[in-house]
């Protein structure tokens, strides 16, 4: 059982951490062989624009838990260069297959659905389960019924606009 403690480390908070490094990873490499394997400037500008963007949010969130999990540094260091190396990687891919790929053919699609199914159970469940379970339950959160109703609105908010978001594309 994980128990709130503020911003110091937490104990075994390092699965956790794995576990969400493994889903966000997996989760943009479909983007990532797409941005590599694109000719078109049309296309690349969003690719980059989205990628640059999961980036920097995704980094964020997973620094936040690798700092509260009892990682040694060597540890810290190796999680920080697999996440960082991703992205060059998997265009390389993308810039290797692109006289080959195609975005829609039905291999294609097939292959994007099977990453992106478990990458996004993972994330799902990482979130609510782990991540936003401990903010929730934090005896600062259950104090506070400003904060905690602050929260929930700011929860929904960015579910409905991520929502809305989806709807678009």
């Amino acid at each position: 059982m994980m128990v709130y403690v503020g911003p110091m480390r937490i104990e075994g908070f390092e699965p956790v951490t794995q576990v969400l490094e493994l889903g966000i990873i997996v989760h943009s490499v479909i983007i990532r062989i797409s941005l590599g394997a694109s000719d078109n400037p049309d296309t690349i500008r969003p690719l980059v624009a989205a990628l640059t963007f999961h980036q920097f949010f995704e980094g964020m969130g997973l620094g936040s838990c690798i700092s509260q999990a009892n990682f040694k540094r060597v540890s810290v260091t190796v999680m920080g260069l697999f996440f960082a190396l991703t992205i060059p990687i998997w265009v390389g891919i993308g810039i290797g297959i692109s006289s080959v790929y195609n975005e829609n053919s039905p291999t294609a699609l097939i292959v994007e659905g099977v990453f992106n199914a478990p990458s996004a159970g993972i994330l799902i469940y990482m979130a609510l389960v782990d991540l936003l379970a401990n903010d929730f339950m934090s005896p600062r959160m259950q104090q506070s019924s400003i904060l905690c109703f602050g929260a929930n609105v700011s929860l929904l908010l960015g579910a409905g606009l991520m929502s809305l978001i989806a709807k678009w594309t």
